[in-house]
């Protein structure tokens, strides 16, 4: 047995070092890129044993660059002037990435998807105008209800206009 005063270890508290904020939004930023490329694999039902390449247009820290391509089973992290034809976009702060699917996606399929998600919008958009446009219930209904349908026709033309977007992109 172990006498007073005797220990199996002594070491004193390790002392806490200064957070790198820099380094840590660097990070977030790492977040954001895996994210983007995960829901395109998601959206184009791209599995995820499929190497992609990623392009960067705009400003990138290549520091985390191991760690993006891993994560999201890149073969390769290159900086472009222009991103290729095909290639589906998402934006990280102020830099622009893409990834080029070349014959990675049906595109008669995705146009398919995107036009019957595009109507499904319009619908939704327009019901939602009715409700807005009816005197009736924008006079007896509370502030909360009509500025959350306001949020919803708000949501609902950003969707249609990314949809937009993106049949004209794979038109192209």
């Amino acid at each position: 047995p172990r006498k007073e005063g005797e220990s199996l270890m002594v070491a004193l508290m390790p002392e806490v070092a200064p957070v790198d904020n820099a380094y840590l939004d660097a990070f977030d930023v790492v977040k954001e890129i895996v994210s983007g490329v995960r829901t395109i694999r998601l959206q184009k039902n791209i599995p995820n044993k499929d190497t992609l390449a990623l392009q960067v247009l705009g400003d990138h820290n290549d520091v985390f660059n191991p760690v993006i391509a891993k994560m999201c089973n890149l073969s390769e992290i290159t900086k472009t002037d222009d991103k290729a034809a095909g290639a589906v976009s998402f934006l990280v702060r102020t830099t622009e990435y893409a990834v080029p699917l070349g014959n990675m996606i049906n595109v008669e399929e995705e146009l398919a998807k995107l036009a019957e998600e595009l109507k499904y919008q319009q619908g939704f958009l327009a019901s939602v105008q009715k409700k807005l446009s009816n005197e009736s219930f924008v006079s007896k209904a509370p502030a909360k209800v009509i500025e959350m349908e306001r949020k919803k026709q708000a949501d609902a033309e950003s969707k249609i206009k990314s949809i937009e977007e993106s049949i004209a992109a794979l038109k192209k």
